[in-house]
């Protein structure tokens, strides 16, 4: 199947000469796994990166001009729950295993599945049903599809593919036994992907036993190990697949100049909980307070890693916190080649709330900072993790605003960076730049971890399309943008970009948008009106303008999220809510053919356009400067529209 892309060839050149001209050094698609985009035949009704489909959009991506691809958390999902925010930390997700490549007998892995089987899957797909039901569909054809490749691996045991997948398994025990443990023992107790039923058995804390209870807990695992042997190697071969899967996918991308973005989540799943339960603290559980994104606070029920146990008691050497730390950063950045930190305020000064709360809404609204908290009277047990004094605090603000503490000392500042820290050192240990560590600071962002991401050079998300247009200081205003910052104008977690077009159009709201953006893009007051009112009159061309609005910022980093980029209005994931269109939202097969209609009405990111409208911004002598360039840009522009190449 040819792909019809609607670029020429020389589109990549013109757009990175465009962007070196702007100064912006990278230029990130973010995509989630299940989005990706498959090719008729080819899968179970849930995207993968690692498909023929995906391979052929990221080509795309390329052509685009992209440096990099932002990923979502690539863990195991449970079959109730598919928020990859949930997924598990070390293993991957087998529904990411692209099963196409499986029937091919010269692949790397021969002939694991017939085509008769996955044509026969693919022809059972629903339909009609919802997202929901194609979620749970793809959950049972996976697992059918992965239980037949595992049998024929039995059977055939190709000398290479074993040899392959003994070196896996040996360099990923630790947690390939444990995670295979709790498929193991969640059989048994017949509670599929939860454990709080038989949490006060041995079987719930094998890995975090009670005090004399340690030699049966190590009798017990090995008599699982042994009696279930063929389990645990069946989840180890699952792993397998889909671990050589994602590092044929980094080779692809490497070669195309492409580099992988990871997503360092910070919740943990049920299966890290009670693997690693030995780590939390017991009382109290992680959430997030009230703030201009979610006034209400939201209670996430992820176990909080306990202070106590960051170092060894003398200080002088790592403890079992930062050495669960290490080795989850150290696979996962052999793995990609930069990391987004998932509300990194987790790391530096987590807002915790009591576990067991009948009203866990209110309770995290009720909650406090960690290591913020000396002297709380609703929160005494917090004191003793404290790092600053109760003068240190502006008790005129609430405990959770930015402001609740109000200066730190430079060892203060090292105490609350010991687990960020851990990221950066990682980071810098595997050779990552600085700016390949993404922190997703949105409306929050509490002194003490300004100060900590201050000490690395680090900047923050500033997502425009929440820009406050009557407060000059907002932080998503892009005149605010600070060159370390990394700018977009939606992600996973907001509406379309052409969602919001439509409702501030029915809102009367675009002239209020076309002003600003005319301030920002026309420096000279002659003209000006008229070119407001030319977005005001023109949604398609407003749109345009507010992705242009991104590289006129001083920011050295963009990313666009992909429904932004091809004209998609629907909404991925609507945060605090329990729906099952959350994290469903799939580019369809025809996406080119799409991306190509929409283009000729302005309803989708040319990006000649908005590149040309960001050079323009810098004034009459950057358009003089790059008078060449421009006109190279506008006639790209204009094919696009057009739909000629």
């Amino acid at each position: 199947m040819e792909l019809l892309s609607p670029l020429p060839d020389s589109h990549r050149s013109l757009i990175t000469e465009a962007l070196e001209a702007l100064g912006v050094t990278r230029w990130v698609l973010s995509i989630h796994d299940p989005s990706f985009p498959g090719l008729p035949g080819e899968d179970l009704g849930r995207g993968t990166p690692y498909s023929e489909g995906a391979a052929r959009f990221l080509a795309f991506a390329r052509d685009l001009g992209f440096t990099g691809i932002q990923l979502g958390p690539q863990g195991q999902t449970t079959a109730y729950n598919p928020s990859p925010y949930d997924g598990t930390l070390f293993s991957r997700n087998t529904l990411n295993v692209a099963l196409a490549p499986l029937t091919d007998p010269h692949g790397p892995w021969g002939a694991l599945l017939s085509a008769d089987t996955l044509a026969r899957l693919v022809s059972e797909v629903p339909e009609a049903g919802g997202p929901e039901v194609l979620y749970s569909s793809a959950c049972r054809g996976q697992a059918v599809a992965l239980q037949e490749a595992w049998d024929t691996f039995r059977r055939t045991r190709e000398p290479g593919l074993v040899r392959r997948f003994a070196d896996f398994r040996l360099e990923n025990r630790e947690w390939l036994e444990r995670d295979a443990l709790f498929d193991v023992l969640a059989a048994r107790h017949h509670t599929p992907d939860d454990w709080r039923g038989w949490a006060d058995s041995l079987d719930g804390r094998l890995f975090a036993p009670r005090a004399g209870e340690e030699a049966q807990a190590e009798a017990r695992i090995r008599e699982l190990l042994t009696v279930e042997a063929g389990a645990v190697e069946q989840y180890a071969f699952r792993q397998f697949l889909v671990h050589e899967q994602h590092g044929l996918l980094r080779e692809r991308a490497g070669a195309w100049g492409l580099k992988l973005y990871g997503d360092l989540q910070i919740g943990f799943s049920p299966r890290d909980t009670w693997a690693r339960q030995g780590l939390f603290l017991g009382a109290y559980l992680m959430g997030a307070p009230p703030s201009r994104t979610n006034p209400e606070g939201q209670p996430w029920n992820y176990p909080v890693l306990d202070p106590e146990q960051y170092v060894a008691a003398d200080g002088s050497s790592p403890g079992p916190v930062l050495r669960y730390m290490d080795a989850r950063l150290g696979k996962m950045l052999s793995e990609y080649d930069g990391l987004r930190i998932d509300h990194p305020h987790g790391l530096v000064c987590p807002w915790v709330y009591r576990a067991g709360s009948a009203d866990p809404l209110r309770a995290v609204q009720g909650g406090a900072r960690l290591f913020s908290s000396p002297d709380l009277p609703d929160h005494p047990a917090l004191a003793r993790y404290s790092i600053v004094a109760p003068e240190q605090l502006n008790r005129s603000v609430p405990r959770y605003a930015d402001g609740w503490v109000t200066g730190l000392t430079e060892e203060q500042v090292a105490r609350y960076a010991i687990l960020f820290d851990s990221v950066v050192r990682t980071a810098r240990a595997h050779g990552r730049a600085r700016e390949d560590v993404l922190c997703e600071v949105l409306s929050t962002l509490p002194y003490e971890l300004s100060r900590v991401m201050a000490r690395d050079g680090l900047g923050r998300f500033r997502v425009t399309q929440k820009a406050d247009l009557n407060n000059p200081a907002d932080v998503y205003r892009s005149e605010n943008v600070a060159p370390e910052d990394w700018v977009m104008v939606g992600n996973h977690d907001t509406k379309s970009l052409w969602r919001l077009i439509s409702e501030w159009q029915w809102k009367h709201a675009l002239r209020a948008q076309a002003d600003y953006l005319a301030e920002r893009l026309h420096p000279e007051a002659e003209g000006r009106e008229a070119f407001a009112r030319q977005l005001a009159e023109d949604p398609g061309l407003l749109a345009q303008a507010k992705f242009a609005d991104l590289f006129a910022s001083r920011a050295r980093s963009v990313m666009v999220f992909f429904a932004d980029l091809l004209g998609m209005p629907d909404t991925y994931n609507a945060p605090g809510s329990v729906d099952a269109r959350n994290w469903s939202l799939r580019i369809p097969t025809d996406w080119a053919e799409h991306y190509q209609q929409r283009l000729r009405v302005g309803a989708a990111l040319n990006l000649p356009q908005v590149l040309a409208m960001a050079l323009r911004a810098g004034g009459a002598e950057a358009r003089a400067r790059h008078a060449e360039l421009l006109t190279r840009l506008d006639e790209a522009a204009a094919r696009l529209r057009s739909g000629a190449r």
